[in-house]
């Protein structure tokens, strides 16, 4: 299924945001947010301050909870989400990306665009019962977030490092 822009940008900087938890932690530094500010072409204000990035590392277990419940939870955090937040989406365009959905101003706080925009991808995999995009990565000793937004739902790892180990300790045990 293919999803719209913003739902798939959104989804994939909260993966990445809620899998920069993991050991080791990716996103310690305020550099470390500008750069994720940047790479997922995130508008709006950005403070650069250590409360932000405080405040943004902070929503990563709300926002591993809304990726990884069952759908009826879920449904109850979006909605917790955009009600807390007043969401009121509407439709715009800015720099190259042609109309999409923001639901809070551009100088609400990043942590409250990350989240609202974060509820409102969610809100699209729900009403298509794509859930099951979303799982746990399935290497043992990872508690990953995986986004298969593949053709044939085949992604199993959160990062080729997952992959990669699983399949030496594969080999390594045909082997033996």
């Amino acid at each position: 299924m293919n999803f719209a822009h913003d739902t798939e940008a959104s989804l994939v900087a909260a993966v990445e945001l809620v899998n920069s938890a993991e050991d080791p932690d990716t996103l310690t530094e305020i550099a470390h947010l500008d750069r994720f500010f940047v790479k997922h072409a995130y508008t709006g204000a950005h403070a650069r301050t250590a409360a932000e990035l405080a405040a943004v590392r902070a929503l990563r277990p709300a926002l591993r909870r809304m990726l990884t419940s069952d759908r009826d939870s879920t449904v109850d955090l979006v909605n917790a989400t955009l009600a807390e937040q007043h969401a009121l989406p509407q439709l715009v365009r800015h720099g190259e990306v042609d109309y999409h959905i923001h639901a809070v101003a551009p100088d609400a706080p990043l942590p409250v665009r990350i989240a609202v925009e974060t509820a409102m991808a969610v809100v699209d995999l729900i009403r298509a019962d794509e859930l099951s995009r979303l799982a746990l990565c399935a290497d043992a000793a990872c508690d990953g977030i995986v986004l298969d937004l593949s053709r044939n739902r085949s992604r199993r790892y959160c990062s080729t490092a997952c992959g990669n180990r699983n399949a030496v300790a594969a080999y390594r045990a045909r082997k033996k």
